[in-house]
């Protein structure tokens, strides 16, 4: 792989970031606020009925504290922050605090940049990978595979390889992966006092090029082309994948907190913890990313690893939403856009579109308890979820952007009232249900 020659700029990035950041220019997160009834909703009914709902979930210990950001028309018309950020109630969760998006990172990563160089004739969707990423070359089962079948989940990929099993012997660090201190071997910083080997990350892409494929195409969540993705676009462009989303849509956007690693940038910002790792960190995790795969690769991922606020993040699904459009400018072209949110392989019972998640195929007929998202977002909507307790969505239809963010993880990932209590599906059909009749 050649290597990626933006490093210098990378420093002065940060340093830009950094200013962006004391100055307090993200604060207000770039779109504008509006009240509820300006744009035809219900203001006392939504935060009546969003209080509730959250309030129970913290109740029952779904999550220790949340936040919730809707957007109408462009505006902002409810952020409004709950509970704390661990249960023994210290510390207030605040509009600005800063999450571990987890797998939202699979489009505000890796995939603005697939869109841009897929619209630039770089990648093309229908090329087999291989082309890109050449040890598929040599694999038989994967030689001929695309872009688009591995956006769209459609590759019959492998889900998940555990590699913490490769630097772990019976839950001790081994020395020939792991170290406590850096060296010009170990340098790729993992956590506090935690370095993984820097030839690792090979030993990973070797075990995904060796992964098994499913013969069947049919629908099969996996994440592992997104641990792939960066080392493409690095390739490509010639820069890192860091650099190259930074220049290109994060600062442009005013996304000053879409970051990897915020633990070693020393942003003013409180960050979100996540879980009590007993396994490998032997710590409460935060400010390093939660995903186990993604930190070994040195917490810079497509799978993972992405940090930011729920404005920024309002930012991005507002610039997905208007296809491609941010504050008069456009970034990506509107087909591009449109090409990669629509449904893919639907005769295949596959609801994704290129990277972007999408309601399940007969939401609408679904009760509120088997839908997914809402059952009233309409069939054009997108936006993905993530494992921390994270989920972003946009609808163009009905020009309504929705950001819930939480740590749900805490104090450990078996905790799944998040997911019983159906809370982010109720918010979200919440805000459609609460039209304005006069409106």
């Amino acid at each position: 792989m050649r290597k990626p020659n933006g490093i210098f700029l990378n420093n002065i990035l940060f340093g830009i970031i950094i200013l962006l950041f004391s100055c307090q220019l993200y604060a207000q997160g770039g779109l504008l606020y509006s009240s509820p009834e300006e744009q035809g909703v219900d203001g006392v009914k939504i935060h009546a009925a969003a209080d509730s709902i959250i309030t129970n979930g913290i109740r029952k210990q779904a999550f220790p504290g949340a936040q919730l950001l809707v957007a109408k028309n462009g505006l902002i018309i409810f952020h409004e922050v709950y509970g704390y950020h661990t249960y023994d109630s210290v510390q207030q969760v605040s509009k600005n605090d800063i999450y571990d998006l987890a797998s939202v990172t699979k489009i505000m990563g890796p995939l603005p940049a697939l869109m841009k160089l897929v619209e630039e004739g770089k990648l093309e969707l229908d090329a087999p990978f291989s082309r890109y990423w050449k040890p598929w070359k040599r694999r038989k089962d994967k030689r001929d595979i695309t872009l688009r079948e591995l956006l769209a989940h459609q590759a019959g990929m492998q889900p998940y390889i555990v590699f913490l099993n490769d630097v772990l012997d019976n839950g001790k660090p081994k020395r020939r992966f792991l170290r406590s201190t850096p060296s010009k071997r170990f340098n790729t910083q993992v956590y506090d006092s935690i370095y993984v080997k820097n030839r690792f990350r090979r030993k990973m892409f070797r075990k995904i090029n060796r992964s098994p494929v499913k013969a069947e195409k049919e629908y099969l969540y996996s994440g592992l082309a997104s641990l792939i993705y960066p080392e493409v676009i690095a390739e490509i462009t010639g820069h890192s994948y860091e650099y190259y989303l930074r220049k290109n849509f994060y600062l442009p956007l005013g996304c000053a907190s879409l970051v990897f690693t915020p633990e070693k940038i020393g942003f003013p910002n409180t960050i979100v913890p996540t879980e009590f790792d007993t396994l490998f960190r032997h710590d409460l995790t935060q400010g390093w990313v939660h995903d186990e795969n993604a930190s070994l690769l040195g917490g810079v991922s497509g799978n993972a690893g992405l940090f930011g606020t729920a404005q920024d993040l309002a930012r991005m699904m507002q610039f997905y939403q208007d296809f491609g459009r941010f504050d008069g400018e456009h970034y990506l072209k509107e087909e591009t856009v449109k090409e990669f949110t629509r449904v893919q392989f639907p005769d295949n019972a596959n609801r994704r579109g290129l990277g972007f998640d999408k309601p399940l195929l007969n939401n609408s007929e679904l009760p509120l308890a088997e839908a997914y998202p809402a059952p009233a977002a309409s069939a054009g909507s997108f936006g993905h979820s993530g494992f921390t307790g994270t989920f972003v969505w946009a609808d163009p239809d009905n020009e309504l952007v929705f950001i819930f963010l939480s740590n749900r993880v805490y104090p450990d990932r078996k905790h799944r009232m998040l997911y019983e209590l159906n809370i982010r599906t109720a918010l979200h059909q919440l805000f459609y249900e609460s039209q304005l009749s006069s409106y």
